[in-house]
């Protein structure tokens, strides 16, 4: 691990587009460079983090391990990046598309729970698929041991 792992994401789990962001995110960290915590469980305490509970809530925040703080969208990459992903968000931080990308980002937060009970029914049968996937690679797995195949299960 450098001075940036493992990065701390504060994360609204209560928002299920974020939560499903951050499941796809888990699944993803087979290095351990994320941890995650939950702002919206009970006792979640911001203080700690220096910061305000509203102002977790308004936009993703990650702490990287040097103590540097990542908000918006430069949070999202670093996670990517940690995840072997940086690629799927390397162009919303190049030249105009990053400044395009930020405010993109900052509206999606601002509307995250009303964009989540509008997405609800596809959040639900993308969760569902991701458990029959889960369960369909488990299946294959005999004593303890898996055999890897085309679709990496």
């Amino acid at each position: 691990m450098n001075a940036q792992y493992p990065i701390t994401l504060l994360y609204d789990a209560a928002c299920p587009v974020c939560s499903l962001e951050m499941d796809h995110l888990r699944q993803r960290d087979a290095a351990g460079r994320l941890r995650f915590i939950d702002i919206a469980a009970p006792g979640f305490d911001a203080a700690p983090w220096g910061t305000t509970h509203a102002a977790l809530d308004a936009e993703l925040h990650a702490v990287c391990a040097d103590g540097r703080v990542l908000i918006g969208m430069p949070a999202l990459r670093a996670a990517y990046a940690a995840v072997g992903l940086g690629w799927v968000m390397a162009a919303s931080g190049f030249g105009p598309l990053s400044p395009l990308a930020d405010a993109a980002y900052r509206i999606f937060a601002r509307h995250r729970r009303g964009i989540s009970r509008a997405a609800a029914p596809l959040i639900g049968a993308l969760r569902s698929w991701r458990a029959r996937r889960t369960h369909a690679r488990m299946a294959r797995c005999q004593a303890g041991a898996c055999r890897l195949d085309e679709d990496g299960g």
